[in-house]
């Protein structure tokens, strides 16, 4: 029955990973996504796999399974496991400093399929197109962990106390 729990915690969390993409999908690579995957790590690290691997999933199935989406099996259990490695860490400052180090980062990773399947050539173009969004993505990330990390973080540990 514990393992059953799990699971479906697991799915809850990989699903709103999804939700919250899709709803700040409008503002150009502000998202949540990397906040939740901090903390969920932090609060919730064995269920924070399979919420990843739900979230994959789950992108892929209502955006396709294309070459973009190659990057996802790697992006996110790479955050997770910088997290994980930082895990004493408590400073938020420190916290954002590495949620924006990931958004500057993002396109540089994303590059690496499109580098494997079209050649080094085409990844360098794919990332140096991308970097505007990952200077947003970057600034994007560093204010929302200012502005949302206490307050997400404690919204997780009470629901991590309830569930016991």
């Amino acid at each position: 029955m514990k393992r059953i729990r799990t699971l479906v915690f697991s799915a809850l969390l990989g699903a709103l990973l999804l939700v919250v993409q899709v709803v700040l999908a409008p503002l150009p690579n502000v998202e949540l996504v990397s906040l939740l995957v901090l903390l969920y790590t932090l609060e919730f690290p064995r269920q924070t796999p399979g919420a990843i691997g739900v979230f994959v999933v789950l992108e892929g199935l209502a955006y396709g399974f294309g070459l973009w989406w190659v990057m996802y099996l790697y992006l996110w259990p790479l955050l997770a496991l910088v997290v994980w490695l930082l895990r004493k860490n408590t400073s938020v400052l420190l916290w954002a400093v590495v949620l924006g180090g990931f958004g500057l980062c993002f396109g540089m990773l994303c590059a690496i399929p499109y580098a494997l399947a079209g050649g080094i050539a085409a990844g360098i173009a794919y990332w140096i197109s991308g970097i505007p969004f990952d200077l947003a993505h970057c600034v994007g990330n560093f204010l929302l962990t200012l502005a949302l990390y206490r307050p997400m973080r404690s919204a997780l540990q009470q629901i991590r106390k309830n569930l016991g």
